[in-house]
């Protein structure tokens, strides 16, 4: 749900996604919420009650939008709904495989200064934020939130194994990855990846995540013995 359907799609017609898209294994759905506004000239924002900088988008086309898309909706199906907002809890590798599970996921994006906080109250299920800084639009956090939720759905990559190993899926940033040649100004490849001996391959890959997720992100480990303790 979306004043700018194009920007959109433009984003998830491409790659992996797109390609998912077309052979059948996932679908995405725009719906420009300006088509659904009862004003004569189509607008979908007012100013703020109190006062204040900028404009509003108003409850009314919000809500039938909505209201057209639970009506697409197989009955039945599971559904959830999330408000793109910094407002909202961060964004994490778990949320996106609880958001997989789900038979339809419905993402609100709003523009201007927000949204109407009545309209929110009617449709969403949670706010989800991508990070602690401010978009002109919801339209690409909406983008990541599918991207990395769809990826995770069966059929989408080659093989389950194309995201059990990534970074994040285990707590751990992924472990450094190296191809040919051999040498390239005069940096070489680990021996290791060389030696053909896949248990010490898989040992030295698990010794540099570790080491990886210490350097670059330590707050992934702190927040892991945080919650071994509890």
């Amino acid at each position: 749900m979306t004043l700018f359907p194009e920007m959109v799609r433009g984003v998830l017609s491409e790659s992996i996604i797109g390609r998912a898209v077309s052979a059948g294994i996932i679908e995405i759905n725009t719906y420009n919420i300006r088509d659904y506004s009862a004003d004569k000239h189509r607008r979908v924002d007012d100013t703020p009650y109190g006062g204040g900088m900028g404009m509003l988008m108003t409850p009314q086309p919000v809500c039938d939008c909505y209201d057209a898309v639970r009506a697409s909706i197989p009955e039945g199906a599971s559904v959830r709904t999330v408000y793109m907002s910094p407002k909202g809890k961060p964004f994490t590798e778990e949320k996106a495989w609880e958001l997989s599970r789900y038979d339809c996921v419905v993402i609100l994006c709003g523009h201007y200064e927000g949204i109407d906080q009545r309209a929110l109250d009617l449709v969403a299920d949670e706010y989800i934020s991508i990070g602690d800084y401010v978009l002109t639009g919801g339209e690409l956090p909406a983008c990541v939130l599918v991207d990395a939720t769809s990826r995770l759905i069966d059929g989408v990559l080659a093989s389950p194994e194309c995201y059990e190993s990534e970074s994040l899926s285990d707590g751990l940033l992924e472990y450094p990855q190296y191809t040919r040649p051999p040498v390239y100004r005069g940096l070489a490849v680990p021996e290791i990846l060389l030696s053909g001996h896949h248990e010490k391959i898989n040992a030295w890959r698990a010794d540099m995540a570790k080491k990886a997720t210490e350097s670059m992100r330590p707050d992934l480990i702190r927040g892991s013995e945080d919650g071994e303790n509890k």
